[in-house]
C-alpha cells in the first residue's frame, strides 16, 4: 500500500476507534480536540513501518539524516518488510510509545507538568501525516505543523496524551494491515518466517496466502497501488473528511447532522 494511503487508512481507524456519535465503534471515547489531534497522530504512526524503506517518507524528512537513519533502521531489520513488518514490531512500538509517556518535564511556574516525551514523537509523525497527505508541500512546514499542534497538546491539553500510546499503536498496525492486504505480504511471525510445504505452493490460491519466502496475505488489494486500492481509498477518505468535520463542529458546541438536516 502506498504512503499516503497508509496515512489516510491510519486517520479512518483513529477515528473508526474512537468516535461515539453512530459514525465510529466508540472502543476509546476522546473529545473532539483528541479526535482532531489524533487523527494527525495516527495517520503519522501508520507510516513508521515503512522506516526500513530508503524512498519511504520519513526518508525525506530531515536532509542527510532522514536517509542514513532509515538505512540504519532497514539493515537492522532486515530491510523493507522484514523486521518492521511483524507483530513483534507492534509490541516493541507499544513499548516505546509507553516508555516516552514516562518522559516528563515540570518547569517552575508551570501549572502541570509537560509531557516531553509524547510531544517529541506527536511533532515527527504529525510532520510525517502533513507531508504525505499534502497537507504541507515542503517539509519545513510539514514540521510546523508537527511543532504547532505537539507544543499544543503538551501545554494547553495535555489531559489528551493519554490516548498518546493507543493512537501510535494503532496506526502501527493498520499501516501492517493494508500490507496484509496487497499480494506483497508480511513476515508476521518474524524473526521465524515459516515456509509452506511444497503441496501448497502447487496450489494457485493458497500459494498467494502464504508465499514462498514464508509471508502471509489476504491479497483482495492487488498489488500496491492497484486501481483497487485507489477505489477502496475514496469512501476511506470521504470518511476520514466527515469524521474531522465531525469533530471540529463539536468543538464548537455544533451538532454536524443536525446542521445538514437544516
Amino acid at each position: 500500500m502506498m504512503g499516503a494511503h497508509h496515512a489516510m487508512t491510519g486517520a479512518a481507524a483513529w477515528i473508526a476507534v474512537t468516535a461515539t456519535a453512530g459514525h465510529g465503534l466508540g472502543l476509546f471515547p476522546v473529545t473532539p480536540t483528541g479526535t482532531m489531534a489524533g487523527v494527525l497522530l495516527c495517520a503519522g504512526a501508520a507510516l513508521l513501518p515503512d522506516a526500513d524503506h530508503g524512498s519511504a517518507t520519513i526518508a525525506h524528512s530531515v536532509p542527510v539524516l532522514g536517509k542514513f537513519v532509515t538505512s540504519g533502521i532497514s539493515r537492522a531489520s532486515g530491510g523493507h518488510r522484514h523486521g518492521l513488518h511483524s507483530l513483534l514490531a507492534v509490541a516493541c512500538v507499544w513499548i516505546l510509545a509507553t516508555g516516552l509517556g514516562l518522559l516528563i518535564w515540570q518547569p517552575s511556574g508551570w501549572p502541570q507538568p509537560i509531557s516531553v516525551g509524547p510531544a517529541v514523537m506527536t511533532a515527527a509523525t504529525v510532520a510525517f501525516a502533513a507531508k504525505a497527505l499534502k497537507l504541507a508541500r515542503w517539509w519545513s512546514l510539514a514540521w510546523l505543523i508537527g511543532l504547532a499542534v505537539a507544543a499544543f497538546i503538551a501545554l494547553y491539553a495535555p489531559e489528551q496524551q493519554a490516548w498518546f500510546v493507543i493512537c501510535v499503536a494503532l496506526g502501527y498496525a493498520v499501516h501492517l494491515l493494508g500490507d496484509f492486504l496487497t499480494t506483497g505480504g508480511l513476515p508476521l511471525l518474524w524473526p521465524w518466517v515459516p515456509k509452506p510445504p511444497r503441496f501448497w505452493r502447487r496450489v494457485p490460491v493458497l500459494k498467494r496466502l502464504w508465499t514462498s519466502g514464508g509471508y502471509l496475505a489476504l491479497p483482495v488489494l492487488g498489488n500496491a497501488g492497484s486501481v483497487r486500492e485507489w477505489i477502496v481509498l475514496i469512501p476511506v477518505s470521504l470518511y476520514v473528511a466527515y469524521g474531522v468535520l465531525f469533530a471540529a463542529f463539536a468543538a464548537a458546541n455544533v451538532h454536524l447532522p443536525s446542521l445538514l438536516s437544516l
